[in-house]
């Protein structure tokens, strides 16, 4: 492959994929000249694979082929969208119409009426692409992505994953083949350095460091390793990214190779992700067919190989060593630093790893300079940061925003607020690591340090809403809880501590707790943190011990009053029948599963707490609303 070849493709394919962001006259001028008259790109990822995206794809094949328009109309497999509560999610351009929660059945119609006719089916479209006149408007102007800034997930939702040139449509490979020409080892770090970028798997180390670490330690091995293990409850960035844009990190890789003096690469990534898998390892087979992995990248004597290594799902594998330790075939623990990884790391080598979002940004920094970069964010947390939104918001998805960008925003605009008139009450970001954020700092901006500062962590971008209903005891007992089952034991601060921790939190939700425990949690988690062994140690406090800085009260309502507020910790919950509305229907009491309601037709109900397991079932079942949770 020569950069003459490269360009030839991208000069092929460049208008195909163009089309597919740009709407109105200059779209439909586009399409005609690809030589398809309309592309329909439906989601492939996991996302909206669970909804039934693959139903959705057969059934539009069917439907094109029983109206003979199979020749003219391109259908797409792309990655993530984003927008993952409206999958499956199917976008019909050059016109940009969104059609969301599609179904087989809605496909039909679509087929029809649209492809066929040019009629756009507006019923079935995600109402905020439409004007109050009816007319259209881009994905990209809706308040979900008007305040996004698409670096990392630029070509997800955009390409085919699992076509190679529609990513050198995109500027491809653009990046490696200026580094292997024309740019020094030095040159690339330098670009790094200057450009701000700092890991996006947890503290934030400066990746231009991290290189230059391992290009400056002596060794004729060195590897490039890329974390895709991504363990968090509620994160699915690295995933998406994989699924969606998979050149991005190979060429990335190579690019770390090339500049730390490594031959081989390795993607470790979890076999619970077999969709970024498949397209992964298509993805490589396509790379060395073309020439840019291999030998004699772009005519020179640079070579490079990537292999994958399956994890099997263990959350401490997220930590760099015992990331490697597990590539090496061994039970994955991590190893006392230093020395760190660039010095002696897989193999006993000088290794450099990042995880996949840092990796998805280095191509677009080669190739548009350190000063594009550096441009975005604050002065200290440079470009943008993907995060997968979840938990009780309206818009629960993939979003990438700018450092900077205050939770409020996030939440109220790109998030589209609470459902059900809900009040926000807090964001849980960095996962079992991080901590919670109180309403009360609902401006603040999301970059490393504000985050820090709060007690939170950035970490790999789970972000997590919390409304009015929820216990934060109870949220600290839940990531507390995943931590116990992940540690690897290796140290004792982790293996016993957080053990010991759960059993104190779980007798405060019990109605067991006393005051002086809250003194034991503070001491045992600032012993955690100081004392572990890695970084799941260290951090597994941190849930803790945000919510008992920022809702001491409900831990001191738990344990004086015996009482959950928010009606979630069971053990202090009960349900009560309020005389002057019940009717005496017997409804709750057909419902109950234990025979806990007593009471006759046109009578007023009564609860035998003794008996009551507080199921719910019947404060869901009572037509009068006369049942409620105290």
């Amino acid at each position: 492959m020569t950069l003459e070849q490269l360009n030839q493709i991208k000069d092929k394919y460049a208008d195909l994929v163009k089309v597919r962001k740009i709407v109105a006259e200059e779209g439909e001028k586009l399409a005609k000249v690809t030589g398809y008259r309309k592309q329909v790109l439906v989601c492939g990822s996991t996302g909206c694979n669970s909804s039934g995206s693959k139903k959705v794809l057969a059934a539009l094949d069917e439907e094109l082929k029983a109206e003979g328009l199979e020749e003219e109309i391109l259908v797409v497999r792309t990655g993530c969208f984003g927008l993952c509560a409206l999958g499956p999610i199917m976008i019909v351009y050059p016109e940009g119409a969104f059609y969301a929660q599609a179904t087989p059945e809605s496909v039909k119609r679509v087929v029809k009426e649209h492809l066929k006719e040019g009629n756009i089916v507006k019923d079935l479209l995600y109402q905020e692409t439409v004007h109050a006149d009816g007319s259209i408007i881009s994905l990209y102007e809706t308040n979900f992505y008007k305040k996004q800034l698409r670096i990392s997930l630029r070509n997800c939702g955009v390409i085919d994953p699992e076509n190679i040139n529609e990513y050198i449509a995109t500027d491809g490979y653009q990046a490696l083949a200026k580094v292997v020409t024309s740019m020094t080892p030095d040159d690339v770090i330098n670009e790094l350095l200057e450009s701000g970028i700092r890991g996006r798997g947890g503290a934030g180390f400066p990746t231009g460091k991290k290189w230059a670490f391992a290009k400056a330690t002596p060794g004729d091995i060195k590897y490039v390793c890329c974390n895709a293990d991504e363990g968090d409850p509620g994160a699915f960035m690295d995933r998406s990214i994989l699924e969606g844009d998979p050149h991005a990190i190979i060429e990335a890789m190579a690019i770390a190779g090339y500049t730390i003096g490594a031959k081989q690469g390795y993607v470790y990534v979890r076999a619970e992700y077999p969709v970024a898998v498949e397209r992964l390892n298509i993805a490589i087979a396509q790379a060395k067919e073309i020439g840019v992995l291999g030998k004699n990248i772009f005519g020179t004597d640079f070579e490079f190989d990537i292999e994958i290594r399956l994890g099997a799902g263990a959350f401490v594998c997220g930590e760099e060593t015992a990331l490697m330790t597990s590539i090496e075939g061994n039970r994955g623990e991590p190893r006392p630093r230093p020395p760190f990884p660039a010095v002696k790391g897989l193999f006993g080598k000088p290794t450099v790893l990042n995880n996949v979002e840092t990796l998805s940004n280095i191509p677009q920094i080669i190739r548009k300079g350190a000063k594009w970069y550096s441009a975005m964010g604050t002065e200290t947390s440079k470009g943008t940061k993907v995060f997968a939104l979840g938990g009780k918001i309206t818009n629960v998805g993939l979003v990438e925003i700018p450092m900077g960008t205050t939770l409020r925003e996030i939440v109220e605009e790109i998030g589209g607020g609470i459902p059900n008139g809900k009040k926000f009450k807090a964001a849980q970001t960095g996962g079992p690591s991080g901590g919670c954020i109180p309403a009360e700092h609902i401006d603040t901006p999301i970059d490393y340090e504000h985050l820090t500062a709060l007690g939170s962590m950035m970490g790999s971008g789970g972000l997590i809403i919390m409304d009015e209903d929820t216990c934060m005891v109870d949220i600290s007992k839940f990531y507390l809880d995943f931590t116990v089952d992940e540690s690897c034991g290796k140290c004792t601060p982790c293996r016993i501590g957080t053990k010991r921790l759960i059993q104190l939190l779980e007798k405060i939700t019990e109605g067991n707790g006393e005051m002086a425990d809250l003194e034991k949690i503070e001491e045992l988690a600032n012993h955690m943190k100081t004392s572990s062994l890695c970084a799941l140690g260290q951090s597994a406090p941190n849930p803790v011990l945000s919510t008992l800085k920022y809702f001491k009260d409900e831990y001191i309502e738990h344990i004086v009053d015996k009482k959950c507020s928010a009606g979630v910790c069971k053990s202090m919950l009960r349900y009560e029948i309020e005389a002057d509305l019940c009717k005496g229907c017997t409804l709750c009491a057909k419902k109950c599963p234990v025979g806990a309601i007593a009471g006759t037709v046109k009578q007023v109900h009564t609860i035998d707490q003794s008996k009551c397991i507080k199921c719910g079932l019947c404060e869901s079942s009572c037509k009068f609303k006369a049942i409620v949770k105290k």
